[in-house]
Order: structure tokens, then sequence, then C-alpha cells
């Protein structure tokens, strides 16, 4: 017998759709979920904390309370990115054993612990707390294929996992690229390792042979299988959860799930699927067997695409999958899972959009710092250089990242006290973790993003089904009909949308191809407007995105490529440079702020 470990609630729209589904519409199926006998089904973690609070306006602990309660009989799980957490870069231990307590205590009973370069230092406080709570661990290592990454390396890491007290294992293949030698040589290498505790196999429909590869795991004496149900798979999602359990009727891995109560939970899916639809994206219903050569993974790949969208780049989609493998070599062969996934992707971005390398993100310098972990390859003192600058030898650490961090929770809750915004502990955490987002999700300042909610479950009328689109001149303001309903639109020509009073970024309610969707953005980043010495000269906005921190004044003297303010980008930290010397004249923007490509952030002279 194999057991099914169901992602439909966390993956699966992660990887489908963006990560955009919402409480709401998990709680009414979670009853006939719950009875299926799931072996356990992830239901928080990953990349669902931070859309709760950016996109959706919805509080993710309360998420997870509710699930939990709504699955009384099965055993939930979360992704927790170790010293991560839910985010991008590593957090003091007192901060990761808050998160682990309040995560279990909020109804979470087993914790699938990765680091996303493998790094097993970075695992180890989130793997003794979740054991001192009385959780499951599933202790995960990233699935990746280099020169580096071979069999032997993962058989003798998981036996080290086993041995730091893991209750079972995952081989997380991210980017659904395992083939079905590899999949049966790394379980049975586990299991001639002697190695005692269940083993998982985690993976997506990406490659096109991922169904070959869970049958070889299965041959080679796999306990347990990840899937997701059929209406949320797509290439980018994982294998589907009735076609295995139709698959293995009648085998030694007969699952014993019962096939009418899974066609009845696919049936709701499938209205799901409908009402999330402006989300929908061809590269992640495709199969794409070129993931082999770049890897991005599912969650990555359907971000990758909504992300180069809002930044008026979709059309340089094919020129950025050429490159995340070359900047994947020069780091020294990462797997590509978040963090490091972001990083090398967002950076792959600035190459293709700027030039190699003459944009570098603050993330990439951390990661050559080795403040994410150990880098599993060799990295070439030129890319050091490149990257840290010629005094590079000293910058670089051989030490676990967050030892070197001072203890954070009580000084952030003083904080969220003080500002009178501390409602329960959990906030702490949110406010922590995500201190910009999350500061301005707990102030109730985060507007929900627009989704089809008012179109029906039910099987539409096929005579309705195609409707014609608007198509705008700009400047636009007026009245349109998208589907039945109406709306007061206006339209500046710009990323930007109003519909009914609330602003929306255009990419979210026109999909890619859409005459509006056309109209977004340009090609290349803003320019600095450079004078003769002694005149004015304005600093644009890069790309879109939020102002995190300013690191001047007026009156400030700068130095070409000082640091003029820091934007996040595509949830990756951006320096916005001078473009010479001078000083500052005038800033035009506030910490928080949203920008767009070329919006003035400061004026200089000089």
């Amino acid at each position: 017998m194999v057991d099914l470990h169901d992602q439909t609630l966390r993956d699966a729209h992660q990887s489908v759709l963006a990560t955009r589904l919402r409480t709401e519409d998990m709680l009414p199926i979670c009853d006939k979920m719950d009875q299926v006998g799931f072996d356990s089904m992830e239901i928080w973690g990953g990349a669902t904390f931070d859309a709760c609070i950016r996109y959706l306006n919805e509080d993710p602990w309360e998420r997870l309370n509710k699930l939990s309660d709504a699955l009384p009989n099965t055993r939930v799980q979360m992704l927790e990115r170790a010293m991560n957490i839910v985010a991008y870069s590593n957090f003091p231990d007192d901060v990761v054993k808050e998160f682990v307590h309040l995560a279990y205590k909020n109804g979470c009973e087993s914790f699938r612990i990765f680091d996303a370069l493998n790094d097993l230092r970075n695992m180890r406080i989130p793997i003794e707390k979740a054991k001192d709570e009385g959780a499951h661990v599933q202790g995960s290592l990233c699935y990746t294929i280099s020169p580096i990454h071979t069999v032997e390396k993962y058989v003798e890491k998981f036996k080290k996992l086993e041995n730091m007290g893991c209750d079972s294992l995952c081989i997380k293949d991210m980017a659904g690229m395992i083939s079905p030698s590899r999949a049966y040589n790394i379980v049975k290498g586990c299991k001639d390792a002697g190695i005692k505790i269940p083993i998982d196999l985690h993976s997506h429909n990406t490659s096109g042979m991922t169904g070959l590869a869970y049958m070889k795991a299965c041959e080679a004496g796999v306990d347990i299988l990840d899937t997701s149900i059929s209406s949320l798979t797509g290439a980018t999602g994982q294998p589907p959860t009735e076609s295995l359990t139709a698959a293995l009727q009648d085998t030694e891995y007969d699952t014993g799930y019962d096939m009418d109560l899974l066609m009845e939970i696919r049936e709701y899916f499938e209205g799901i699927w409908r009402k999330y639809k402006h989300l929908h994206r061809d590269q992640a219903l495709r199969i794409d067997p070129s993931v082999t050569v770049h890897q991005i993974p599912g969650g990555m790949l359907s971000n990758l695409v909504n992300q180069l969208e809002k930044q008026g780049a979709a059309d340089k989609y094919d020129e950025v999958l050429k490159e995340v493998p070359r900047v994947r070599e020069e780091f020294g062969y990462p797997p590509l899972v978040t963090p490091s996934s972001q990083i090398v992707g967002v950076q792959s971005v600035m190459n293709v959009k700027f030039g190699r390398y003459e944009r570098i993100t603050n993330d990439t310098k951390e990661y050559f710092r080795g403040m994410y972990g150990r880098p599993p390859g060799e990295i070439s003192e030129e890319m050091y250089e490149k990257i840290l600058g010629p005094d590079w030898e000293d910058e670089v650490i051989d030490e676990r990242p967050a030892s070197l961090l001072e203890p954070q929770f009580k000084k952030k809750r003083d904080e969220l006290e003080d500002m009178g915004l501390l409602g329960k502990p959990e906030d702490v955490l949110t406010y922590t973790i995500y201190p910009d987002i999350g500061l301005k999700f707990l102030k109730g300042d985060v507007e929900a993003e627009f989704y089809s909610k008012d179109l029906p479950l039910e099987e539409p009328d096929k005579e309705k089904e195609v409707v014609k689109r608007p198509r705008f001149d700009y400047p636009f303001e007026g009245k349109v009909k998208v589907d039945g309903n109406d709306y007061s639109v206006k339209m500046e020509g710009k990323n930007t949308v109003e519909v009914n009073g609330k602003k929306y970024n255009i990419s979210v309610l026109f999909p890619e191809g859409h005459e509006a969707s056309k109209t977004v953005g340009k090609d290349q980043a803003s320019e600095q407007r450079e004078g003769p010495t002694g005149e004015e000269t304005d600093i644009g906005a890069p790309m879109l995105g939020t102002i995190l921190d300013i690191k001047v004044n007026p009156g400030d003297k700068v130095s070409a490529g000082d640091p003029i303010a820091i934007l996040e980008a595509m949830k990756m930290e951006n320096d916005v440079p001078a473009p010479k010397d001078g000083t500052i004249k005038e800033l035009h923007v506030n910490k928080g702020q949203d920008v767009e490509e070329n919006d003035l952030i400061a004026t200089m002279v000089g």
C-alpha cells in the first residue's frame, strides 16, 4: 500500500493560481476531503502566508486555525523554510522557535522542513523545536540536477536527517524534473542504507515524466506520494490524486481510497477553477520538458509569469528561462526553491532587463556573503568579485547565518505594542517576518485583490461563455460589461486600472495577450536624465515595486552608486543607486509607497 499526501490547499494553487486561493473557497470542501483517508494534507506555509497578507487581506493564522478545525481526522502540515520560516531571509533562533510553537498551537500537526541549499545546519533549530512541541517532523531535501547532486549525496544527507530525529523524509522535487531512474535510485538507496522512517516523494507534472517516476518510486519502496485534486493540477501542479488512485488500484500499492468520493471533491474544485479564471496562464498548464534545463519550480514559474506581466516584461519570458541556468551555475548550483529560486530568478530578470549583473539585487549580495547558508558548489573568485567587490573575502562568512543574528521577538513585540497594533502573539510574527506588508496588513490598509467572486460555480451557459473583451484607448473612463457584470472603469494608460473606485494592477484583471495587458510598462528600465555638472538629474524607479526604505535626506552628498532608496520588486530588495556624484535636492516618495516604472524617486544636483 502507498499513502497519498494531498497538496490541493497549499502547493496546488501556489503552482497554478499564483497562490491566490481564498480560505472561503477551501472550507466548504474540507469535510469531504477529511473523509478520504490521506496520510496528511498540506494546508499552510510556503507562499500562502505572504499571499494572505499581501494580496488577499486574510490573516494566515486564522486560515490555519479554521482549516485545522475543519479537518479533525487528517494530520495537517505546513511547509516550513528552515531559518527562513515563510519568507526569504534567515531569522534568529528565538523567532523561529516562537513561530513553530504558535503554528503548532494553532493546529499544525506536521512540519515539512527544508533548506533551499540543503544546508542541514539551517534545519537543526526548527526540527528540534517541532519535536519538542510534539509535532510530526518531515525532513526534506530539495531535488535538483547538477554535477554535484548525486544519489550518494542525497542518501548520505537523508541518513543524517533520520539521525537528527525526523519522523519521515521527503524528496522535494519542486520543479517536477525527477526522472524514473533517479526516483528509483534515491528511494532504493535510502532503503538499502537502512533508513527505517517513511519516505515521501513530492513532484510536479511539469516535465511530463512524473507519472513514470512515481511508478518507479513505488517499485523502490516509497511510502508516500504527493498529489492534488485534478481540477487544480495543470503542468506545474502535482500529479492528480484521482488518476494515481485509479492507476494503483488492484496492485500492491493500492491506496484504498473511494473514487466516488474523490470525484465529488473534483467536481467542487472544477467550480473553483472557473472562479479563478482570471489567473489562468498557458505556461502553467502546458507540459514543458525544458524544465530539466532551466529547473524553475512550478510555484516560481506560475508567479514568474505574473511578476513579468506586472513589470511590463512578459515578452522577456523566454530570455529569462535561458538566463536562469547560466546564473544558477555561476551561483554554485543551488536548488531552485524559495528563496534561492527567487534570488536566482529575479537576478536573471535583472540581467535580461538591464544587462548581465549591471544591477545586482541585495539578496544576491547576501547569498554570496553566505547569509543564506553554504552554497552547494564552488563559486569562482571572478563571480565573488563581480558581486561583492575586490574585498569580497572579508565579507564572506562560513558559519550558520542565524548564529550572527540578534534575538528579535521581544523587540518586535514592544514595537507593535507601542504602535497599538498588538492584538495577539501571532501578530508579532506577522510583523517580524514581513515588517512592511505585515504592518500594512495589521493596520487594515491592505485591500483584497480583484477575483471572479461573482461568477457562478455551476457549469456556465455555453452560448454565453464567449464574451468580447473591451478594447481601450487611453485615457479611458466609462462603463464596461465583463462576463455579464457592469463596472465603472478609469484607465490612465499606465499599470493600473480603477474599477468601481478601487485601483488594481492591469495584469490582475486582464490575462497576458489581452489588448489592455499589451500597454503595460516598457521594455527598458528608466534611465537617469543626466545634465551637465551642476544641473538637476532625476532618479526614477527602475521597475514597478514598493519603496521599502529611503537612505538619504535632502542636502545629503552622495557618490555614484550610493543607494538612494530600497525598492522591493518581485519580492526581492533592490538598491536604487545614485547615477553620479552630487547632492540630493528633493525626495518625491515616502517609505511604503508603491511606484511604477520610471516614477520619480529623487532629484539631485551636481
